[in-house]
């Protein structure tokens, strides 16, 4: 069987793919060296004492590794999966326990003085894993409370264990197995609701520091938005139009008269009466919800209360549970803070440097800001202002277009996959590098908070190198043997 499959390699690896990792790592190779390059002691990109020698050392040990892993029997992922999962999970608890404090954090295990690994960029692999074997089970169903238990479990364990490493950056990453979740049948609710707390909490902290009367100006506009969107989620999902326009008129008489009785001089607090429409939309739903005996009402209640209660604890969530530095990133994001010589300091520089760039880019070796080492991390975390300052716009949208062809490559693997574990496993990676791509990227160009994660392929450092190609190439293996499977 061995020999049968390894005839067929060059028939049924997707070469595409090998070939759009080729390229990727090469820029990244090429763009370490013109991050780490210095005029005045100028080294050859092979040389091992400099970045881009140790990063291609990285490279040819990550290919042999692939190579491996193309060898090896693809059942043996499916059948190891769970044992492969508790293993990283015990590495990662050993590493809270042993690590050395490295920049405030206690991520690295240290093999040798110029050697160290990041267990949490391995472990990606081995939750993918996981997830794609008890997904796989037979007669398996998502949408029970026990399975959803468990897998969120899976998911959540790794990510307290990173977060006991003060590496809150590589903690969130886990955050995007929801989107193979979704593939697999969760609800588009709940990513909704996702995508909902993160709106209110962005309006709910940008605006708190203005009032509208007893409640802050983020708190009163969260609350119009979520009658706006109760209203939606009634016309949407019970496909109740009188209600709908209930709920929206009522609101717009309610503070239109409101704010009529304000011109003639009389004091009206918006705040109170935000917080009484929001009273009167939860009573008119529990009202509706024993009436029609329907769930709709009900969980459009729930979301109205939820939403209420969550808004009011952004104050205690971002001042007691978040960290300074983690609260001035956050600021500096959303342009509360400018903080230029402190917090803001990365992407504004990050920025000046990508901008300095233009259309075609200053050449290769070329970018001043990056040479003068105006940016810090430039080699890891923020790489791809060294791509903006010396390739330009046209040099970042093809590096942009090469990140997307890989996803969406992913994904056609994924959806032509034989069993559930394949097409699971392939939705995690891709979630993965997706999540990777955007939040790298965004914080490069100041749009998302730093939390300090690389850009795949193309970030300096061995572990990120290898854990990438591992889950990669975990997934061509499966690829390969789908038919079989």
């Amino acid at each position: 069987m061995y020999q049968r499959e390894d005839d067929n390699i060059k028939k049924s690896l997707d070469w595409f793919t090998i070939v759009l990792y080729i390229l990727l790592i090469l820029g990244g190779w090429f763009s370490i060296y013109g991050a780490s390059y210095n005029y005045e002691h100028a080294t050859s990109m092979f040389d091992l004492s400099g970045r881009a020698g140790m990063q291609l050392v990285w490279m040819g040990t990550s290919i042999v590794l692939g190579f491996i892993i193309l060898k090896l029997d693809s059942n043996l992922y499916d059948i190891l999966a769970y044992y492969i999962y508790a293993a990283f999970m015990l590495l990662l608890l050993l590493t809270v326990i042993v690590a050395p404090d490295i920049k405030g954090s206690r991520s690295w295990l240290v093999i040798t003085d110029t050697i160290r690994l990041q267990p949490a960029e391995f472990a990606k692999f081995a939750v993918a894993l996981a997830l794609a074997r008890f997904l796989n089970s037979y007669n398996f169903k998502l949408l029970t409370a026990k399975n959803l238990l468990i897998i969120a479990g899976m998911i959540i364990l790794p990510m307290l264990l990173i977060l006991l490493q003060k590496e809150t950056g590589s903690a969130l990453v886990y955050t995007a197995f929801i989107l193979m979740l979704y593939r697999e049948g969760l609800p588009g609710i709940v990513l909704f609701l996702g995508v909902s707390a993160v709106v209110f909490f962005v309006i709910g902290l940008k605006y708190s520091d203005t009032d509208v009367g007893m409640i802050s100006t983020g708190e009163f506009i969260t609350v119009i938005l979520v009658i706006l969107i109760c209203a939606g989620l009634v016309l949407s999902y019970k496909q109740d139009r009188v209600t709908a326009r209930n709920i929206l008129l009522g609101a717009i008489v309610f503070f239109g008269l409101a704010y009529l009785i304000s011109l003639i001089g009389v004091d009206i607090d918006f705040g109170l009466l935000a917080l009484v429409s929001i009273g009167a939309l939860v009573a008119y739903l529990l009202y509706l919800a024993k009436k029609h005996w329907s769930k709709t009402y009900l969980l459009a209640a729930a979301f109205a209360i939820g939403s209420v209660l969550f808004v009011g604890s952004i104050d205690y969530l971002f001042s007691d549970v978040m960290q300074p530095h983690q609260q001035m990133r956050i600021k500096v994001t959303l342009g509360m803070e400018d903080d230029l010589m402190g917090a803001g300091y990365n992407v504004n520089q990050s920025k000046i440097a990508i901008g300095s760039g233009g259309l075609l880019g200053k050449g290769y070796l070329n970018g001043t800001q990056t040479k003068l080492k105006y940016v810090p991390e430039q080699d890891t975390d923020f790489i791809f202002c060294t791509v903006g300052e010396e390739q330009g716009f046209v040099g970042s949208v093809v590096v942009l277009i090469l990140f997307m062809t890989l996803i969406l490559r992913l994904i056609y693997l994924s959806e032509r996959q034989k069993s559930t574990f394949g097409r699971v496993y392939g939705y995690c990676v891709a979630s993965i590098f997706f999540f990777h791509v955007a939040i790298n990227i965004g914080m490069v160009i100041g749009l998302t908070p730093v939390i300090g994660i690389p850009l795949p392929f193309f970030s300096y450092g061995g572990s990120s190198l290898w854990g990438f190609t591992i889950l990669l190439f975990i997934f061509l293996r499966i690829d390969m043997s789908r038919k079989r499977r």
